[in-house]
């Protein structure tokens, strides 16, 4: 059986609940209480050193980091949604790159402010987040999806903090190509949302 440490306010461990979803896989939530440290306790610190959510085990073998559960889902239970052709893989890697970095500097960074009272520059991660939304929608201006003719683990990556960027006071209404990608994958079999409601570590 999977299992899947998740916090329900987590933009990263909402990537895996959602592949997992998209994937129809079976699996256990267990739910790490950041508000109370548990991720800080020998428990989960024997999972992941690094003390953050999400972690994946399946069946003993233990994966952190989103994106790298991620990539191990696609590979082990539906390798359609990250293709290993050189070429393919390589659009894919990058726009895994730029949800760990870009997505994560602006949009994720702008939420943290707001949802979760995170002491950062507000008002830089709402302009990095419009430099890279500005970016994406003209990428958007000719395709579907991000990386490859179809829908692949990059689009679940990158979906999470741009739906949510409004949580952080990054408004998505000047950028109609990206609001059209969201809602493909939104309506996709499978789509489980995230709570939208700014309650979390600071409540």
């Amino acid at each position: 059986m999977i299992k899947l440490y998740d916090f329900p306010l987590s933009g990263h461990a909402h990537r895996v609940r959602l592949m997992l979803s998209l994937l129809n896989l079976d699996y256990k939530l267990v739910h790490v209480k950041l508000d109370e440290g548990e991720h800080f306790e020998d428990e989960f610190s024997s999972l992941n050193s690094f003390q953050q959510v999400p972690v994946l085990d399946d069946n003993g073998f233990i994966v952190r980091d989103s994106v790298a559960i991620l990539v191990y889902l696609a590979l082990k239970y539906a390798p359609q949604w990250y293709s290993t052709d050189a070429q393919s893989a390589a659009r894919i890697q990058e726009w895994l790159v730029i949800a760990t970095k870009e997505i994560s500097q602006g949009p994720a960074a702008a939420r943290l402010v707001n949802v979760f009272k995170i002491d950062l520059d507000h008002v830089n991660a709402i302009e990095q987040s419009h430099k890279l939304l500005e970016i994406i929608e003209q990428h958007l201006s000719s395709r579907n999806w991000l990386a490859v003719d179809d829908i692949s683990i990059a689009d679940i990556a990158a979906y999470t903090y741009i739906a949510h960027a409004p949580e952080g006071d990054v408004s998505l209404e000047q950028y109609p190509n990206i609001l059209n990608w969201l809602a493909r994958i939104e309506a996709l079999p499978g789509f489980v949302a995230m709570d939208k409601t700014p309650v979390g570590l600071a409540s």
